[in-house]
């Protein structure tokens, strides 16, 4: 819209080069804020039946200072922003309530859906609440597993090398084999990664149970460890955290012995998960690639766990 401007005190405005009627300046105001203040268009009413004061007053000043006019953009923008920065939230939350529920489902209808005599389920259950996942997702989950019926998840593993030669290693849960592997084999194309056999880049990492919280009692962790006969890989202390590495098939012991020998102590992480034998640093060109290639895996339905050897350069 051409922007219009004073003629003088008497009356009438410039558009351009040409005057403009009172009459055409009063259609063009109204035109103006409808345009500006998004305004309900008088299809069946005209303008004059929802003029009150200060519309009028609000219509005037966006006609002869476009500052007003420009506010108001900047306000529509930021406003913009906000939603949509809302929206990542909102399914960044719903990727993360998903990927519980179908696990907790999955682990439920597998084995036993009583989370008092499941200790897996148990551990699932309460990590999926530190991640601050409703409890109505949860329930739905248990409920669903309980009842006859229902889809047929599998897990699938996936293996391969990413931007910059990283290894990758990709887990999922799915319902269709076919549609899972051709959504993960795209993340793969699309950002020049390749896709290696099963078992290509596995024996690269370890499976191992992480159990982290802030404590510097080594020796007494160390010794309730041994005591429960569990298997510990390794146990490192630093800056007033400690960590404990163990079978991912001693999870469960590892973490009672760790509760029993310090108990008012919380676990700040306790997980199953690969951690790589090496680490390869990304070059800085590939580094955008390799975040391409995450935010894709990410928005996959099916994909549950990425794990890879990558370093950002410093």
């Amino acid at each position: 819209m051409r922007r219009l401007l004073p003629r003088g005190a008497g009356g009438g405005f410039f558009e351009g080069a040409h005057s403009v009627s009172t009459s055409h300046f009063v259609e063009t105001q109204f035109a103006f804020a409808v345009a500006i203040k998004k305004l309900p268009t008088p299809s069946t009413n005209p303008p004059w039946a929802w003029y009150s004061r200060n519309k009028w007053r609000n219509i005037r000043l966006l006609s002869v200072s476009p500052r007003f006019a420009n506010e108001n953009l900047v306000m529509g923008r930021a406003f913009e922003v906000r939603k949509l920065s809302m929206a990542k939230t909102a399914a960044a939350k719903t990727k993360v309530y998903s990927k519980y529920g179908k696990q907790i489902y999955v682990l439920a209808k597998n084995t036993n859906p009583d989370p008092e005599a499941n200790t897996t389920l148990r551990g699932l259950i309460e990590k999926a609440k530190k991640d601050q996942v409703p409890a109505h997702v949860i329930e739905k989950a248990l409920e669903k597993a309980s009842g006859s019926g229902g889809e047929d998840y599998s897990v699938a593993r996936y293996e391969g090398f990413g931007p910059g030669g990283c290894s990758v290693i990709v887990d999922c849960l799915s319902d269709n084999a076919n549609r899972t592997i051709t959504d993960v084999r795209n993340c793969f194309t699309k950002t020049g990664a390749k896709m290696g056999a099963p078992g290509s880049v596995a024996h690269m990492f370890d499976h191992l149970a992480v159990l982290s919280l802030k404590s510097t009692a080594e020796e007494e962790v160390l010794e309730a460890l041994l005591a429960a006969d569990v298997d510990v890989t390794d146990v490192e202390v630093e800056d007033g955290q400690l960590t404990v590495f163990a079978p991912a098939t001693a999870f469960y012991e590892a973490k009672q012995a760790l509760l029993q020998a310090l108990p008012d102590t919380e676990l700040e992480v306790e997980e199953i998960t690969f951690l790589p034998q090496s680490r390869v640093e990304l070059a800085a060109d590939d580094v955008p690639m390799f975040e391409k290639f995450l935010a894709l895996l990410n928005d996959c339905d099916d994909v549950q766990d990425v794990y890879h050897n990558a370093t950002l350069p410093t």
